[in-house]
């Protein structure tokens, strides 16, 4: 089977994490994908934030748990010692699909290097916040971005869920 189409039937999310931090190198990769992603004329308003340091990575997992309402000291990065969030410029027009492109993209890079991810959301709101704007202010980041989601990162412990049965009814053909 032709390696992209096997990527795209097998790319699970993961929700059990080694503490391992992923190689740099794979990472570096993942990111390029991300890049190369579509976006509507070419704009490329989309950026990637790498976050590898922990404590930057449990804040944002404590700003997360509180906007999701779960209980406190609830991970929803799920353990995954690596971040990679995915912001758009506000004011561009298709900016939300190009992120999620983005998404897409380093999703399925990641898998392709045996890692393991998961989209998780709620950045739109952790980025809206004033203690979002003084991180992307701390990190040099001008310009109103949108947070589009988070794209965690690392090695699968445990088992690759396996893919729910694909609903039916979901392609009309007109000839």
């Amino acid at each position: 089977m032709n390696e992209i189409l096997k990527a795209l039937k097998e790319r699970r999310s993961i929700r059990k994490f080694k503490p391992d931090m992923p190689e740099a190198d794979d990472v570096k990769k993942i990111i390029e994908a991300g890049l190369y992603a579509a976006s509507g004329r070419g704009a490329q308003p989309t950026i990637i934030i790498d976050v590898k340091n922990k404590e930057l990575r449990d804040k944002l997992s404590v700003m997360n748990c509180k906007i999701g309402g779960w209980n406190e000291g609830f991970d929803p990065f799920y353990g995954a010692p690596e971040i990679l969030i995915v912001l758009a410029d506000k004011n561009h027009p298709t900016s939300i699909y190009d992120g999620s492109l983005v998404i897409g993209n380093l999703m399925l890079a990641a898998y392709s290097l045996g890692l393991g991810s998961c989209w998780i959301h709620r950045a739109k709101e952790e980025f809206e916040s004033d203690e979002g704007k003084k991180i992307l202010a701390s990190l040099g980041i001008t310009g109103e971005y949108i947070g589009i989601g988070h794209c965690i990162l690392g090695y699968i412990d445990g088992e690759t869920p396996k893919a729910h049965p694909l609903k039916p009814s979901r392609v009309f053909t007109i000839e």
